[in-house]
């Protein structure tokens, strides 16, 4: 049991999202919170822009507005971030331009200003999100390589049929982040069973993971024929003793576009060493000669 431990402990913090991926005051709070962000980025950029320009002439004063964008294209998303284009746009016409305090433009040259303006914003919003994104899914990488480092080390070290099995399943909830199965079947039956998360298989998963297994096929949750199952199982062929069947429970709204490269490295893993402790097994169940 130590090595489950060993490993539940090292996976702990990539089972459990992130604090700063935790909506404050749930998911529409956290949209408006972002989006009020943006709102007070551009208020203060106005105030230092206004600020300024009482003080002295500077050209191209505008790009004052272009700091929010990029901030909020960073930090809060690209919805936050044309909402800072827009509003910082707005803003120079309205502050900046003359006639002062009114969206009406005298002069064609500030209508050029106002409008490069909004197309640089739009630009650097693009800009910021990709790189927000890149660098996003550059640190998702990084976290599922080391899980599976992780599991690749600590299931060949395991001892017993059962620490296997439940290495198994609190890798595949590290991987996804969310309830993961691991079921070891000997002909129809289902003769051990481990779960992480708070989605326990009903009878409709379990005939799943028996067709999963008969077929070789993927099963997907949600999907006909299986309409009542929650999960989509991966079977687990061994040359010898028993086979076994994965799942994972996606929320059908948030299911991963290709989430079967990463399970059939762990599916290929545990299949390596659910057949070797078959015939470690095997070996030590013999009769001294």
């Amino acid at each position: 049991m130590k090595a489950v431990t060993d490993v539940e402990s090292k996976l702990r913090q990539d089972i459990t999202p992130a604090s700063d991926a935790v909506p404050l005051f749930g998911p529409v709070a956290s949209e408006l919170m972002r989006y009020l962000a943006s709102i007070a980025m551009t208020a203060a950029a106005t105030v230092v822009a206004v600020g300024v320009d009482t003080k002295v002439a500077i050209p191209n004063l505008s790009l004052v507005f272009v700091v929010p964008v990029i901030i909020a294209g960073v930090s809060l998303g690209l919805g936050p971030s044309l909402c800072s284009a827009i509003l910082g746009a707005l803003a120079f016409n309205f502050f900046l331009t003359e006639p002062r305090y009114s969206l009406a433009v005298d002069d064609a040259a500030n209508i050029w200003a106002i409008g490069l303006l909004f197309v640089v914003g739009v630009i650097v919003s693009g800009v910021a999100f990709t790189s927000r994104q890149r660098a996003t899914e550059a640190a998702l990488l990084k976290r599922q390589t080391t899980v599976l480092q992780v599991y690749s080390r600590d299931v060949v070290a395991a001892g017993n049929t059962k620490a296997i099995l439940s290495l198994t399943t609190k890798t595949l909830a590290a991987l996804f982040q969310v309830p993961a199965v691991v079921m070891l079947v000997s002909g129809d039956r289902v003769v051990s069973l481990e779960q992480a998360g708070d989605v326990e298989p009903r009878e409709a998963e379990l005939e799943a993971a028996r067709s999963s297994l008969a077929t070789g096929t993927v099963m997907r949750g949600d999907v006909y024929p299986n309409l009542a199952a929650r999960f989509d199982f991966w079977p687990v062929q061994t040359a010898e003793g028993p086979k076994a069947v994965v799942g994972l429970a996606f929320d059908p709204d948030e299911r991963p576009a290709a989430p079967d490269t990463l399970v059939n490295i762990v599916v290929r893993v545990l299949a390596l060493v659910l057949e070797r402790q078959h015939a470690r097994v095997g070996r030590n169940a013999r009769p001294a000669s």
